[in-house]
């Protein structure tokens, strides 16, 4: 419990940072002085910096264990300070995101790596209860957000909020992880075959790409569209992370043994999504399919993660995590560019057909590239057998070692008490 604590406390920081973030795109584009054009070249330095910090990430959390997860979330709450500081120009901003994308990278790693291990000792879908709490934090820190800026708070304000919350829940995390031992790599470590993590991989980018184009697009569909206001459109990415965290948290309560099904049909229920949306009349109708899309999409990843997290030895979990993820990443940044191009061929109605396709295509590969993978959904009955009696071992050894600790010290009294 105190590993999925640590996730839970990871997730909410993590969900903060970019909920204000969200909100304050706006503004930081206008105090930079851009147009929409600079803002996007901008925003690639993100990709920038967490690609490569992510690789390296898993690799600092296999060394050193789970406790570096305290730093990377305290240094996320850093660098968005920084962006809301410094980013007076384009080079400022630049320089700013690239950092934003080294620390968000490593904290998404590590979140993830956290949440892996309580899933593997617990056998509870935290992954997916992480990711309900990220989206939950999301929606909380985006409303915030807007509501101070309305106000006429500058952008460091929230920054500055998000901050304390990033150096708390990192201080949490390092008590809570106090205990922690990094894995033995020396001794324990085994080689972690990279061909079933990138076929992982491949599956997330493609949900990726769904989840991201709806979440950069579904705004923008209901003004040019529908010909809706800004107030209006504004609740198109309200809606559709109230509904991916309200969906984590439904799906947390399945057995792990359903996760083939629930990507299947979650990746159905978001092409189904997308179609709804395409082809909506008027806005209740394009609020559906989004809604729609969001269920769909909310689980995919997560779950793909949990099975990642049940076929991976211990030693190696940061680096897994960190490949899969890398992998997945390419389909988070690639979704938007995918609805640009259809749009500009056949316009956003049929760019949202061809983001239903995406639904297909990822319903289709499931259970091929998960077989061609080898890796099990759930732990075999032995294997499961084997680690509840180790999990039984190491609470009673945690059990025994007060009452250890009282024998040696009376035992010591005795020696050191001078004769009568």
């Amino acid at each position: 419990m105190r590993t999925a604590t640590a996730s839970y406390l990871a997730a909410a920081a993590f969900g903060a940072f970019w909920g204000t973030w969200g909100s304050a795109v706006p503004a930081i584009r206008d105090q930079a002085g851009l147009d929409d054009a600079g803002l996007g070249t901008a925003l690639l330095f993100i990709s920038a910096g967490a690609l490569p910090a992510m690789l390296l990430a898993g690799r600092a959390l296999d060394r050193w264990g789970l406790r570096c997860n305290a730093l990377f979330t305290a240094a996320l709450g850093v660098t968005g300070l920084v962006v809301a500081l410094t980013a007076h120009s384009l080079a400022g901003l630049c320089a700013a995101l690239t950092l934003v994308g080294v620390a968000s990278g490593a904290a998404d790693v590590g979140m993830n790596s956290t949440g892996g291990r309580a899933e593997r000792e617990s056998d509870r879908p935290v992954i997916t209860r992480s990711g309900a709490v990220f989206s939950c934090a999301v929606v909380v820190s985006s409303l915030g957000t807007g509501g101070a800026f309305a106000l006429g708070a500058p952008i460091w304000a929230p920054f500055s909020a998000v901050l304390v919350i990033s150096i708390v829940a990192g201080a949490a995390i390092n008590r809570t992880l106090s205990d922690e031992r990094p894995p033995n790599s020396a001794t324990a470590a085994r080689v972690t075959a990279i061909a079933p993590l990138i076929l992982v991989g491949v599956l997330g980018a493609i949900a990726f790409a769904s989840e991201n184009a709806h979440q950069s697009w579904g705004a923008v569909f209901l003004q040019d569209v529908l010909d809706t206001g800004p107030g209006v459109s504004a609740f198109a990415p309200a809606a559709f992370a109230a509904v991916v965290a309200t969906t984590r948290f439904a799906v947390s309560t399945l057995n792990p043994a359903h996760a083939r099904t629930v990507l299947i049909l979650g990746a159905l229920v978001a092409a189904t999504g997308a179609t709804v949306l395409a082809r909506a009349p008027n806005v209740p109708a394009a609020l559906a399919g989004l809604v729609l899309a969001a269920a769909g999409t909310a689980a995919l990843f997560p779950t793909l993660l949990s099975i990642v997290s049940r076929n991976v030895a211990e030693s190696a979990r940061g680096r897994a995590t960190s490949i899969v993820t890398v992998v997945a990443y390419t389909g988070f940044l690639l979704g938007p560019v995918y609805v640009g191009l259809w749009s500009s061929a056949a316009g956003l109605r049929g760019a949202m057909i061809a983001v239903a396709a995406l639904g297909v295509a990822l319903a289709a590969l499931t259970l091929p590239l998960l077989a061609l993978s080898r890796y099990r959904v759930t732990l075999r009955p032995d294997e499961r057998a084997a680690k509840t009696k180790t999990n039984e071992r190491a609470a009673q050894a945690r059990t025994d070692e007060p009452a250890a600790q009282t024998r040696t010290n009376e035992r010591a009294a005795r020696t050191d008490t001078p004769p009568g």
